[in-house]
């Protein structure tokens, strides 16, 4: 064999196919509507990894690949805010929801009007960037309820592939985190989808249905007070209906008209003000 040969093979042996760059995936706030799956969906025998979801090469996604790799967490997004706000006054119920964009989008000023209810959801934000930005968004602004509501973006994979088990400890640990500070906390039910118009195929609804059962049995288990949305708005697919949603995911202001008793009567609970 010529040395020619030997060279080639040796070429082909140690280098492999280059690895496509990593892109973020990040949870639209507002998308049209992708085609709807068939009316039933059962989790396949082996679910689809997430990939991360791509989007325009353009100067608004590239500050955001950046921010992921400096900010992770994104603790400047609410870092002087928190500053600002202060602690709370005395006789102040204070309320702080965590969450993603469905929390980001939520109007609390219109929902509770009067009531001192602090909104930290971050478009698109998983459960580990949540942890770790708990202790600052969440413990050091002292509320007497912590209001948690994520999930689905793990499900989508927006920050790579996680099992269950693992959102659920991410879930656990904002929970415990508050329990152990002294503030009562509120565990909501993952909202209904049947697919995400940003990483379509995933079949979500039989995972999220299988969280929600773990997070109704975990806040049992531990003295929270869980509030189940999904029961609430779900329809025949288990997805969110159009009257709710016009992406199947995001909320409209009827959505969260359904929301808002129910997270309040769990405020409430948290407070031992009902029953």
């Amino acid at each position: 064999m010529t040395r020619l040969s030997w060279l080639t093979i040796l070429a082909v042996f140690f280098v492999g196919p280059v690895a496509a760059p990593f892109a973020l995936g990040q949870e639209p706030g507002n998308v049209p509507e992708t085609k709807a799956p068939a009316p039933t969906q059962a989790a396949p025998a082996t679910p689809p990894v997430p990939k991360p979801a791509t989007h325009p090469d353009n100067d608004y996604w590239r500050k955001h690949d950046q921010l992921m790799l400096t900010d992770f967490p994104w603790l400047a997004r609410f870092k002087e805010a928190d500053v600002k706000l202060g602690p709370p006054a005395a006789g102040e119920t204070r309320v702080v929801f965590m969450g993603d964009s469905i929390t980001e989008g939520w109007h609390l000023d219109l929902s509770f009007p009067g009531k001192p209810y602090i909104n930290r959801g971050i478009s698109g934000q998983t459960t580990p960037q949540m942890v770790l930005r708990f202790r600052q968004d969440v413990i050091a602004l002292q509320p007497k309820v912590v209001v948690i509501l994520a999930g689905t973006n793990d499900i989508a994979g927006n920050t790579g592939p996680e099992t269950l088990e693992e959102i659920e400890d991410n879930l656990a640990s904002m929970a415990d985190l508050a329990h152990a500070n002294g503030i009562r906390v509120v565990l909501c039910s993952i909202t209904p989808a049947f697919d995400y118009p940003w990483q379509p195929g995933l079949t979500p609804a039989p995972k999220i249905d299988a969280i929600n059962t773990w997070l109704k049995a975990y806040s049992s288990d531990h003295g929270y007070i869980y509030v189940d949305f999904h029961s609430a708005m779900k329809d025949a697919r288990d997805g969110l209906p159009a009257a709710l949603s016009r992406d199947g995911v995001h909320p409209l202001p009827a959505g969260y008209a359904v929301m808002a008793p129910l997270v309040e009567t769990g405020i409430d609970r948290a407070q031992g003000l009902r029953d």
